[in-house]
């Protein structure tokens, strides 16, 4: 039996008419050129009157005699006013700020409970606007038992604006940050999430996890997945592919996927994950490349590894740039702490290139897969020559 009692159908039906009238507002809006001259012309009317009427009279030998005269005139006047203005959609959605307060307000008394707004890619709007979006939606949310839920990439966001006055909300004040992604630096708590999730459509298919893969290929697919659960499953079906296709010509190494099928799906998973990359990015992406590609390089040519590390003190636009491709998914912290021998005071950020980039066609051979997830490997990581210099440090 519902807890709760059902909606009352007059006031839901009476909400749903304002919603639709305010959605056809908006859609008129989005529809309409963003701003246009306007002229209003508008007309005030007079109207006089005036009327004079006299009577006289006189009474002569039982006679009577009487004169009636009237008068009368009117006029009337015309004024118009004209009066021009430029509309735009910012202004308009401005002036209804409080329409919008009222019906999310309608909203908490009819369902006795808080609403939730989900914006989700935030990432898409330009960095310059991002706050202004934000404040505007704050300001209809605050004080009025509604939620809001925002999505997007945390070094693809400018969440404030100080100036007078300041714009957008401040995390930790206004709003409270959740990180959704599960990252390789908790590379155990990551296998588990991600094998239970796997786990879960097995068991609907009433198979198990240990008899299409080996324990290597479990490995070699969190690392693929950089511990996003999309990938992981979207690497797994690829790899399902590359191992049948692997059986029906050879099925000397058996039938279940092992680490290299799956190095050879991460490869072939490239080009979707390129493309997502530049649908993110957007006038971006040609930056964001540039500084991956150096990075690319580095890790391939010079220090021959899957890993680099980076000074924590480390500032400068590179920087950032790197944390962005963190965010993309074609770079994954591993370690967020990590000393190296002679560099005494100095602590580094280790840093894994996405596997995508250095296996299957892209196999190298000699590359020194550091597995950073398993214990005794921590010097490995501590060597000088993985360190990534960025130009200003370099210079």
């Amino acid at each position: 039996m519902p807890a709760r009692p059902a909606f009352n159908r007059r006031q839901s039906a009476l909400l749903a008419e304002k919603l639709n009238i305010q959605i056809a507002e908006l859609k008129g809006q989005l529809h309409a050129v963003e701003e246009a001259e306007l002229k209003v012309t508008s007309s005030i009317q007079e109207e006089a009157k005036a009327g004079l009427k006299f009577a006289t009279g006189a009474k002569a030998a039982g006679a009577s005699i009487s004169v009636d005269a009237s008068s009368s005139s009117a006029k009337s006047r015309r004024d118009e006013i004209e009066e021009q203005y430029k509309r735009n959609k910012i202004d308009f959605l401005h002036r209804h700020i409080l329409d919008y307060q009222e019906l999310f307000g309608e909203m908490a008394v009819l369902s006795s409970g808080d609403s939730y707004l989900f914006l989700d890619d935030l990432y898409h709007i330009r960095r310059t606007d991002q706050p202004q979006l934000i404040d505007y939606f704050h300001r209809i949310a605050k004080d009025h038992a509604l939620w809001l839920k925002i999505g997007t990439i945390r070094h693809r966001t400018d969440w404030y604006f100080h100036g007078d006055p300041p714009i957008g909300i401040k995390l930790g004040d206004d709003a409270d940050q959740i990180d959704l992604d599960i990252t390789l630096e908790k590379y155990s708590v990551a296998k588990e999430f991600l094998l239970k999730i796997l786990t879960n459509f097995a068991t609907e298919c009433h198979v198990s996890v240990d008899d299409l893969m080996t324990n290597g290929a479990v490995d070699r697919l969190v690392l693929a997945s950089g511990g996003v659960a999309r990938d992981f499953l979207s690497v797994f079906r690829m790899s399902v592919d590359v191992a049948r296709e692997r059986t029906r010509a050879s099925a000397q190494r058996g039938d279940r996927i092992t680490a290299e099928d799956v190095n050879v799906a991460a490869g072939e998973y490239d080009g979707p994950k390129r493309e997502e990359f530049k649908r993110d990015t957007l006038e971006d992406d040609q930056n964001l490349d540039s500084e991956f590609q150096v990075i690319r390089n580095f890790c391939l040519d010079e220090a021959n590894s899957n890993c680099f590390l980076l000074s924590k003190d480390a500032k400068g636009s590179e920087v950032a740039l790197i944390h962005e491709l963190v965010d993309l998914k074609l770079l994954h912290l591993v370690r967020s702490r990590v000393t190296v021998s002679g560099r005494r005071g100095k602590i580094f950020e280790a840093y894994m290139l996405d596997l995508s980039q250095y296996a299957g066609a892209r196999k190298r051979r000699g590359l020194e897969i550091i597995e950073f997830w398993k214990p005794g490997v921590q010097e490995s990581l501590r060597k000088a020559s993985l360190i990534y210099n960025i130009k200003s440090e370099a210079a």
